[in-house]
This record gives structure tokens, C-alpha cells and sequence, in this order.
């Protein structure tokens, strides 16, 4: 069975409570519910993580390489600046897996800072501004080969 790795960065794990009004009302357990379920309908194991950690957060990257799988990434505010997490998404990508960056809200048409991305360039697509359901088309695009 495909395995992809759902990785999420800082403040994610605050869903449902922090500005609902655009992240949505679904917290974090719900989110990793409907991953679950939604990955388990199209026949892949997901595996769901969330780290306000930086370092973690490219741990996690390098682990993908290693284990050569597919994933679907929300850097949340890592998006923006950190060129580390671009240095360590680049490599799944460069090793021939692919890497879907999704956000709940869309980015471009908030604050003018968040519509820049360090992460877009490298990644194999992006899905933003459907809620929970960025992550499920990313799935689904993801179990579709």
C-alpha cells in the first residue's frame, strides 16, 4: 500500500480554535480524521504530523527522501521565508517523489507578505483556499498516480 506523509507546520495544531473565520471550525484531530479516512477510500496509508519546530519539520522532509514517499506539505508560516524546509522539499522531488503544498486559506489574497511562497517553486503542485478539502484533493491526486 502507498504511504504518504501529511506534514504540517507551525500553529496547526491550533485548528479550530485559532481565526476560524479562515483556517475553518474542523480542529486538528478532525483534520487528521478526515485524512485518515479520506486515504483509506483511495487505497493509501497516511501518516499525519505537525511540528511548530523548523528542525522537525525538515527531519521529517529528509525521512521522506529516505523512505521514498510521497507528500503533502503545509509549511504554514515556513511557507514565507524558510529556505531550509525549500532546501529539504526540493530533494523528494529530486528523488522523484512528489510534493503537493496545500493551505486551508489562500495566501493571495491575504496580507500582502503571504503571497510569497519559497516552497511553490520546487513542489510538484499547489492546492490552496478549500479548507480541509486542499488536503483531500491532494490526496486524491496523490493515490491517482
Amino acid at each position: 500500500m502507498q504511504t504518504v506523509l501529511v506534514l504540517n507546520g507551525p500553529n496547526l495544531g491550533r485548528l479550530g480554535a485559532r481565526e476560524p473565520e479562515i483556517y475553518g471550525a474542523t480542529d486538528y484531530a478532525g483534520l487528521v480524521t478526515a485524512l485518515e479516512a479520506h486515504g483509506a477510500s483511495e487505497g493509501i496509508a497516511v501518516e499525519v504530523r505537525q511540528t511548530d519546530s523548523e528542525a522537525e519539520l525538515i527531519s521529517w522532509l529528509h525521512e521522506a527522501v529516505d523512505r521514498q514517499i510521497d507528500v503533502v506539505l503545509n509549511p504554514a508560516a515556513f511557507t514565507h521565508y524558510s529556505y531550509a524546509v525549500r532546501d529539504a522539499a526540493v530533494q523528494i522531488t529530486k528523488s522523484g517523489k512528489r510534493l503537493i503544498e496545500v493551505h486551508l486559506s489562500n495566501p493571495h489574497s491575504r496580507e500582502e507578505f503571504r503571497h510569497t511562497s519559497v516552497i511553490s517553486a520546487v513542489a510538484t503542485g499547489y492546492i490552496a483556499g478549500f479548507g480541509v478539502n486542499s488536503y483531500l484533493l491532494a490526496l486524491t491526486q496523490l493515490a491517482s498516480k
